[in-house]
């Protein structure tokens, strides 16, 4: 995870954060789904026995919360690129030598809960998005889900500094009887340096100051702060999360973005102790809507794989990524190495998976031999293998990812060809560098499960349109 750090905006970030000096907020245009259709689908969740469940939205569904359905296809994978960078720079450097924002600042200065899912954007443009409540009274807000980081954070009013395009208004603190800031002694101002990777700086009134930065080079610096959230009918008092003044980067039309990897300030971790240390999603089309829910899960028609530790990052999902299989037949790589040789990680927010490359170049070998009758078409930025048609007329082989233990997830042709512009479809994969992904286009429709009180993964198809 890199960030650029710049001399003019550091010094405007130490004179605006630390001294605290108010400034008026702009005015931040609303998108044309922030009105009912935004609420609408924040208030249709759904309440069983065994819990609630949050919507998800696509974040090129236009009738998503945030929908980004204007921004060109190859936007998307231009940023999907870029997130994948900050991830296999983030796992495959020991030692991170950032420009820490904050850092800099203070160096200067001596049972079950679900909420639908929508598609979103990678920090923009691949992650799905979802509703939440926050403060007193309760607001709602159009946020990003990222299985890849851990701070949840919003923009928040007065921006003293930046705030981008959202859909619906800003946070404002003042407005909420419940909200309070962290001072810089407490435990969680100390824990930003594992959930951010950065370390925390401290206001010249005791505020903690976090900054939570990608590998896109987008970032959020702001407050760290505590407040109520609302999940459907249900309160959460004293919930953690960054009160955003410097919000600069690819988040889209939404309001801020939903940590749920594993460090103890995540979303997940922080409800863990009242609804079970786990969480389940059903990741939608563009056509249709999700679920996300944390908390304890209905395990029938589920196959689990091992999620295994890594030294390279604790709070990411890894799996072993056993063989892949095209028409029921496994693909024909030098030896299993091409596999174990490089870690696998499952993420929300990268659009579409990447492989070792043997293992892409056998797979996209593989699919164009069984689509040979299909016209080829020319490489679409980092897709490589595509084809005349859509992914609706083009019937693709079977194929299926193998992980350790047995388990097999058998993707469609949805899931295995994606519709680029200009009338063609593309194999939905590309090589990896030195770290394997399970992006979003393969989840798609499947109910996916991350135990981590057992350390498995489940996934089942058909869960979702």
């Amino acid at each position: 995870m890199k960030v650029f750090f710049f001399l003019l905006p550091l010094l405007l970030l130490l004179s605006l954060l630390l001294c605290e000096v108010v400034s008026p907020l702009r005015d931040i245009p609303q998108s044309s789904c922030s009105s009912s259709k935004l609420h609408e689908n924040y208030h249709h969740q759904i309440t069983n026995s065994s819990g609630m469940h949050f919507t998800l939205h696509h974040p090129r569904n236009p009738c998503s919360p945030a929908s980004l359905h204007h921004l060109p296809f190859s936007d998307v994978l231009h940023h999907d690129k870029l997130r994948v960078s900050g991830l296999t720079s983030r796992l495959t450097t020991k030692h991170h030598h950032i420009h820490h924002r904050a850092n800099n600042l203070a160096a200067n200065n001596p049972s079950l809960v679900s909420v639908p899912l929508s598609p979103g954007s990678s920090l923009g443009v691949g992650n799905y998005i979802t509703m939440i409540g926050l403060g007193t009274p309760s607001s709602s807000y159009a946020m990003v889900v990222d299985t890849g980081s851990s701070l949840t954070w919003l923009q928040c009013s007065p921006c003293r500094v930046s705030c981008h395009e959202q859909s619906g208004p800003v946070f404002n603190p003042s407005s909420s009887a419940t909200y309070r800031s962290i001072p810089c002694s407490a435990t969680e101002c100390s824990g930003l340096q594992s959930a951010t990777l950065n370390p925390s700086a401290c206001s010249t009134s005791n505020v903690c100051i976090y900054e939570a930065s990608y590998g896109d080079s987008s970032f959020s610096v702001g407050y760290l702060s505590k407040d109520t959230l609302t999940v459907s009918s249900s309160l959460f008092t004293s919930f953690i999360y960054g009160c955003g003044q410097d919000n600069e980067g690819l988040f889209g039309k939404s309001a801020g973005l939903i940590g749920l990897a594993k460090d103890k300030l995540s979303l997940l971790s922080q409800l863990a102790p009242k609804f079970g240390n786990a969480f389940s999603y059903c990741l939608p089309t563009k056509s249709s809507t999700g679920f996300l829910s944390i908390g304890s899960y209905d395990p029938s028609h589920l196959v689990f794989t091992p999620l295994v530790k890594s030294s390279l990052d604790n709070s990411l999902y890894f799996l072993k990524l056993s063989t892949i299989k095209v028409a029921g037949k496994p693909l024909s790589v030098p030896t299993s190495s091409s596999y174990s040789d490089t870690p696998t990680i499952i993420d929300s927010g990268t659009v579409i998976t990447r492989l070792p490359t043997d293992v892409y170049t056998a797979l996209s070998s593989a699919v164009s031999d069984a689509l040979s009758k299909y016209p080829s078409e020319s490489p679409y930025s980092i897709l490589d293998t595509c084809f005349k048609g859509s992914a609706a007329s083009v019937v693709a082989p079977e194929v299926v990812f193998v992980f350790e233990g047995g388990a097999e997830w058998k993707l469609g042709t949805k899931n295995v060809l994606i519709d680029v512009d200009g009338g063609k479809t593309c194999l939905a994969f590309a090589p990896a560098g030195r770290v394997a992904i399970i992006g979003n286009r393969q989840q798609q429709t499947f109910k996916v499960v991350y135990d981590i009180g057992s350390s498995k993964l489940g996934f089942a198809s058909g869960a979702c349109g």
